[in-house]
């Protein structure tokens, strides 16, 4: 008879580590941001964007068509920036 024991602890930190990586190269991929995901990362409402910082002249955004479309590098240093400044 064979048995197996597994250390779940070391499991769920391997999980955890494989994970972090996954998420930092789909994030990677990503270039712009649109308003869906712009609220997703943020946890906010879209109306809450706008009241709190979407028309703050230095917020990164441009509108393509009728859609609005916001750089990724520029938006999150915008957010750290802005959350620096309200906390």
């Amino acid at each position: 008879m064979i048995n197996i024991s597994v250390d779940e602890n070391e499991v769920r930190r391997l999980y955890l580590e494989e994970l972090k990586e996954h998420i930092k190269k789909v994030d990677a991929e990503l270039i712009f941001w649109d308003t869906k995901e712009l609220t997703k990362r943020t946890c906010m409402s879209l109306s809450t964007v706008q009241k709190e910082f979407f028309y703050d002249p230095r917020f990164p955004k441009r509108k393509v068509g009728g859609k609005w479309y916001f750089p990724v590098d520029k938006t999150k240093e915008f957010l750290l920036m802005w959350l620096d400044e309200h906390a």
